[in-house]
């Protein structure tokens, strides 16, 4: 090897030891680099928040939530209270289920399920909710039409007697027959308050109104609602009311070329040229407020009773066959409802047999309302025993 050759060799030599030299310096500078592991003093960041579990709603049915009336008017109250409070509660429902024991088994069974809010939709259910009631202190009992109360079980309703007048002031106007007719469930004083008022709605309008009543003792059944109706047709009536749960009874007087009233929920698509307009129930501004008062814990036992003034109970959809000035009459008439000065029943009131049972320039009160058991003068025929 020349001299030229060694000092080239040693001189790549020399530039190898410094560049590993710099590399190994650099690797030390980026482990000087990385940050430092927390101190174990340091605060630990917050945990998230679980979301409360929604507040579990159940209702009980006596009818099919398609019946048209009673039911889906209630289940359109339990979407509506799905709609305003979203995922802070969490509805189920049961239909169809019977007055008596059957009732009481499904609301053992909503509360096995986790419910602490329960609506028991029909006055038959009374004893059935107050015995699951007094072995559930911890859940809020809600029954629709009844009267017994307990520290958390209450009573709510509408004044559906004020949509049967405003019926009734169409039905005197549109009668040519002087006769309406009424197809009742059962003689309880919601019925009997409905089927008097309907009355007295006519004779506001037509004091040769009179009204006769079939009883199918039933709040549904579709067959029976039909056979009641043709019976009143038969009978000489024109215009009929119903305190029953499907739309047999509107059905039956357009097959009859006469006129009927939808009942509890809009059913002008039924009949619509029998139709005369629908009393019509919006259960869902009360459980909108029951609802609340349990997400609050303001919920109390109350017995609470509203009509056209908070907005449970409208008359709408009136047939364009109605004359201008009978429309006005009816709108006339629920604004009065609204603001008190139209009272269903204010005396001097007498019953069929004629005794006095209003004293003149009397205003009905609840107490009064609760114990209806009579027909008014111009109803046929005699009540039968209660249920």
């Amino acid at each position: 090897m020349t001299d030229r050759s060694k000092r080239l060799l040693l001189k790549w030599a020399s530039l190898a030891a410094v560049s590993g030299a710099s590399l190994l310096a650099g690797c030390g500078k980026k482990e000087e680099a990385a940050p430092a592991a927390p101190a174990a003093s340091a605060a630990a960041a917050p945990a998230s928040v679980a979301a409360p579990e929604p507040l579990k709603i159940g209702f009980i049915y006596v009818g099919p939530v398609g019946d048209a009336g009673w039911t889906f008017a209630h289940d359109n109250g339990r979407k509506h209270i799905e709609a305003k409070f979203g995922d802070k509660i969490k509805t189920s429902f049961v239909e169809k289920v019977p007055e008596g024991p059957d009732a009481e088994r499904v609301i053992r069974d909503l509360v096995a399920q986790g419910n602490k809010l329960i609506f028991a939709t029909s006055f038959g259910y009374g004893d059935a909710m107050e015995k699951v009631a007094k072995d559930h202190p911890d859940v809020f009992f809600e029954h629709a039409t009844g009267y017994k109360t307990l520290p958390n079980l209450r009573v709510y309703e509408g004044r559906f007697y004020e949509d049967a007048y405003l019926a009734g002031i169409v039905a005197g106007k549109m009668t040519k027959s002087n006769t309406l007719g009424f197809v009742g469930s059962f003689p309880i004083p919601e019925v009997m308050r409905n089927l008097n008022a309907y009355l007295l709605g006519a004779q506001s309008v037509n004091p040769k109104a009179r009204l006769k009543v079939v009883w199918v003792s039933s709040w549904f059944d579709p067959p029976k609602e039909t056979e009641a109706a043709t019976t009143l047709l038969n009978g000489g009536a024109d215009v009929l009311l119903q305190n029953t749960d499907s739309s047999a009874v509107l059905q039956a007087a357009e097959k009859a070329g006469k006129y009927a009233f939808g009942w509890d929920s809009d059913m002008s698509a039924y009949a619509p040229k029998a139709h005369l307009g629908s009393a019509v129930l919006n259960w869902g501004v009360y459980y909108e407020k029951a609802v609340n008062d349990v997400l609050n814990k303001t919920w109390k036992t109350e017995d609470t009773k509203w009509g056209t003034k908070e907005g449970m109970n409208d008359f709408v959809k009136i047939n364009e066959v109605v004359p201008e000035d009978v429309k006005k009459l009816v709108e006339t008439a629920k604004a009065g409802l609204k603001d008190g000065s139209v009272a269903v029943f204010k005396g001097p009131l007498v019953d069929n047999t004629g005794k006095e049972v209003l004293a003149k320039d009397v205003v009905a009160d609840d107490a009064w309302n609760s114990k209806v058991n009579f027909f008014l003068k111009g109803v046929e025929g005699k009540p039968p025993a209660g249920k």
